[in-house]
């Protein structure tokens, strides 16, 4: 499809770059905030699968602080993300570093979202295919529920979007998800927490629990 081949790729790169040239002050102030407000570094990255499976950066501002126990152990995830991380992710203002990502060619506006590199051996082969497609700032699943969908409804849209991917597609994904930031509802950055790891859930399928 010419669309997918290279009219997506096109849009991603002036997307992209109107995004980081356009809100670079937003950039700035959010930067030297998260400085103030959660101390160094500023930007937190992590290795996440990509296009086929290969692995590459992810770049956020940093919304948790370096809190840890008596013994020198960072505390839980919950206990480090205080008021102003979680304004962070509400706005989603914490994934503007991702349009970086995107320029690169890392991700597309659209897409999958991509998941912990941990994840990948636990994939069914039909789940797999959500990396056929680069990974999305934004995505079907995102404007469906997100992080109150089930595993499997999860990748059940990702893979949906795989099959199904066109223009039409994407710009109706993308004004939902305007429509959602606006409301606040973490439709990129998810304000509300994942209850249980992928592997984690697939290891207790795999062991015949519930």
């Amino acid at each position: 499809m010419i669309y997918r081949r290279y009219v997506k790729r096109v849009l991603d790169i002036l997307i992209s770059l109107f995004v980081l040239v356009f809100f670079s002050p937003v950039l700035a102030v959010v930067a030297l905030l998260v400085r103030i407000r959660l101390g160094s570094p500023v930007i937190f990255h992590q290795d996440r699968p990509g296009l086929h499976g290969q692995i590459f950066r992810l770049y956020k501002f940093r919304s948790m602080t370096d809190a840890r126990d008596e013994k020198g152990e960072l505390l839980p995830d919950e206990d480090r993300l205080p008021r102003f991380g979680r304004m962070l992710r509400a706005t989603s203002l914490d994934e503007l570093p991702e349009f970086y990502n995107i320029l690169r060619g890392d991700m597309s506006f659209v897409g999958p979202r991509p998941l912990l590199v941990k994840y990948l051996p636990w994939y069914t082969e039909e789940e797999a295919h959500r990396h056929d497609v680069r990974p999305g700032l934004t995505g079907l699943a995102q404007v469906n529920g997100r992080n109150a969908l089930g595993w499997e409804e999860r990748f059940a849209y990702d893979v949906t979007y795989v099959r199904t991917c066109s223009f039409a597609l994407d710009v109706k994904i993308t004004l939902q998800t305007v429509a959602k930031v606006f409301a606040r509802s973490g439709v990129l950055s998810g304000a509300e927490m994942v209850t249980e790891d992928f592997d984690i859930y697939r290891r207790k399928q795999k062991d015949g629990l519930k």
